[in-house]
């Protein structure tokens, strides 16, 4: 069987192009014992991403140029030699951007496809979902009437901080970059949101938004708004250091204040995080937002691009700030 498959041509400087994209055919051979063939039905595509096609030391290993690039997807089961995965079983795990992939079911896991779409198995109940599960609920650990702060807010992780934190009975504020998302962070629930695109000073309207200060902060963006956020830390605050994409396609190391003097003052306790450092948690993170989503408590929302040669288009336009929600490409 001949498929396609998406390779990483060359090492992007800055922001990344179609360029570092390479389209090539392989052929597949018949499943052997213990093997899978999969049609892959929906491709993740993720900011860390970015951080893997530039080569050094990190907390996983970059593609490789000339090799398929890979990340999450939910892939069905066309041919099988595994008793474990028969043929219908769909499955999510970190795959190549292939159409069609030969698997020996390690690292798989089957779907309950009568829970939810799934898609959300990508999203709400996958690697963002438990990204801020874990990174909110054990790091910020927020009580009941303090205030949240998220950035990136209508991103795959922030909207489901920000749902997450109403759920813990918190006020929420969120940052986001269109009035649209704005309007859907409103609808989720979101005491405050912020377009940062149109808000001539971040720092004045924070204040605004939080004036008794900050008490927890999920960092997703970094630069400017986190500049600003720690400018308002409350006494034993808690900083949940997610992502930092404002950052992500600099080719030289950004200058700004450093944040030392604020997190003496105030006590405040800051924490970067791996999603995967919970790895064997991961099953009580999924059944605890499966609850929730089925008790109506969490939403999700999706942007979904269809057509497998639309792949790196949809990675280029998280950069872009095109997606609310999950970005998924849609291949079958």
């Amino acid at each position: 069987m001949k498929t396609q498959t998406i390779l990483l041509a060359s090492r992007p400087q800055g922001l990344p192009t179609a360029a570092q994209f390479q389209f090539e055919t392989r052929e597949l051979p018949a499943p052997a014992a213990g093997q899978v063939l999969l049609q892959t039905r929906y491709v993740s595509v993720d900011p860390y991403m970015r951080g893997r096609m530039n080569e050094g030391k990190s907390y996983i290993a970059p593609f490789q140029v000339g090799e398929p690039i890979a990340g999450g997807a939910v892939a069905e089961v066309i041919e099988s030699q595994n008793e474990a995965l028969p043929v219908g079983s769909v499955v999510v795990g970190n795959l190549p951007w292939q159409e069609f992939v030969l698997s020996d079911g390690k690292g798989l896991n089957r779907i309950p496809t009568d829970q939810a779409p799934v898609s959300y198995f990508l999203g709400l109940l996958g690697m963002p979902g438990l990204t801020a599960y874990f990174g909110l609920l054990d790091i910020c650990q927020p009580k009941p009437g303090e205030t949240v702060v998220v950035s990136g807010a209508a991103g795959a992780v922030g909207m489901v901080v920000g749902q997450l934190a109403k759920i813990q009975g918190a006020r929420v504020i969120g940052t986001a970059g269109s009035a649209e998302k704005v309007a859907y962070l409103k609808q989720l629930g979101f005491d405050e949101a912020i377009n940062y695109k149109t808000t001539p000073d971040m720092a004045q309207a924070l204040a605004a938004a939080a004036p008794g200060g900050v008490d927890c902060y999920f960092d997703n963006v970094g630069g400017a708004i986190t500049d600003a956020v720690y400018d308002l830390l409350n006494k034993h605050a808690r900083i949940a250091l997610c992502g930092q994409i404002a950052s992500y396609n600099d080719t030289e190391t950004p200058v700004g204040p450093r944040p030392e003097t604020k997190l003496l003052k105030s006590s405040a306790r800051l924490q970067g995080f791996i999603v995967g450092d919970y790895y064997s948690r991961w099953p009580e993170g999924v059944q605890q937002l499966t609850q929730w989503y089925r008790q109506g408590k969490l939403q999700a929302e999706e942007t979904i691009t269809e057509g497998f040669d639309q792949i790196p288009a949809a990675f280029l336009g998280l950069f872009k700030g095109e997606n609310t929600g999950k970005a998924l490409v849609k291949v079958s």
